[in-house]
């Protein structure tokens, strides 16, 4: 599988400057608070799934800590699709479920 590779997420991460700039673009969308710095620009289907790296779409500005929290849970559930413990459904709906109910 092809998330399974080494260094599959630093291979199809967006650039920061990207990332940066959509950030910037989103929070002012949203008329969120705070300085920028206290978001991470994330994926709402992680790249650790499969996610796209480079749609606005799949791309959201989540609050620090958060974001270091959820970014946890998607490498955990990464290595259980990996090691064959989950299947690739079940962890998309598995943080599915996280994003959209506790994110």
């Amino acid at each position: 599988m092809t998330i399974c590779r080494a260094s599959w997420v630093a291979k199809v991460q967006a650039p920061r400057s990207f990332t940066d700039a959509l950030k910037l673009e989103q929070l002012a969308e949203r008329h969120a608070s705070g300085k920028p710095s206290a978001y991470e620009e994330d994926n709402l289907i992680p790249l650790e799934l499969g996610g796209a790296a480079r749609d606005p779409r799949n791309l959201w500005p989540e609050s620090r800590p958060r974001a270091v929290v959820v970014d946890r849970i998607e490498m955990r559930l990464r290595t259980l699709v990996c090691a064959g413990k989950l299947t690739l459904a079940q962890a998309l709906r598995q943080i599915s479920r996280i994003k959209y109910t506790q994110g």
